[in-house]
């Protein structure tokens, strides 16, 4: 991952993101909940990108924020994302790992406002890159960006964009 400006504090939070999009993963999956998720992390180690060892510790309370914000905010992002992806492309038609990038994403759109969208776009793209080489990459681009501009638009130049965002 890249993180922002190559810098410690930048790759911890890569590898927090990246940790957290594998929780939400294995939430969805095995039902597990946030806490419990959380904890098994902590406890026995953030897994490693591509079979490789972080080579950063994560940041987590960036970790642990975004699976808990993402657990109790869900029924909000998935509104949000239902509305921005493209008509007769549900969210559950999404493969799963997707579906946990572009709601971590989207809850650190919404609620953290102390990261600017571009970078939370960055990141969330370099993570999708971890998982696919195909049309998802761009897709999580368009997601979060129409999203970035719905929910921040006063942040970029040129306003809003309501436009549906194209299901790969």
């Amino acid at each position: 991952m890249s993180g922002s400006a190559g810098s410690a504090t930048g790759q911890q939070r890569s590898v927090a993101r990246l940790a957290a999009v594998q929780a939400l993963y294995q939430m969805e999956l095995n039902r597990d909940d946030a806490e419990g998720v959380i904890l098994a992390f902590r406890t026995h180690g953030f897994p490693a990108e591509q079979g490789r060892e972080p080579m950063v510790d994560p940041d987590v309370d960036l970790f642990a924020d975004v699976v808990r914000g993402t657990d109790r905010r869900r029924a909000e992002i998935d509104r949000l994302l239902s509305a921005t992806l493209v008509k007769g492309w549900p969210l559950e038609r999404l493969e799963s790992v997707l579906r946990a990038i572009l709601r971590a994403g989207t809850y650190e759109l919404l609620l953290r406002d102390d990261i600017p969208p571009k970078v939370i776009i960055n990141e969330y793209i370099e993570i999708a890159h971890a998982f696919f080489s195909g049309d998802e990459i761009r897709m999580t681009n368009g997601v979060l960006d129409r999203v970035a501009h719905r929910l921040r638009s006063g942040e970029f130049d040129g306003g809003n964009d309501d436009r549906p965002a194209e299901a790969g």
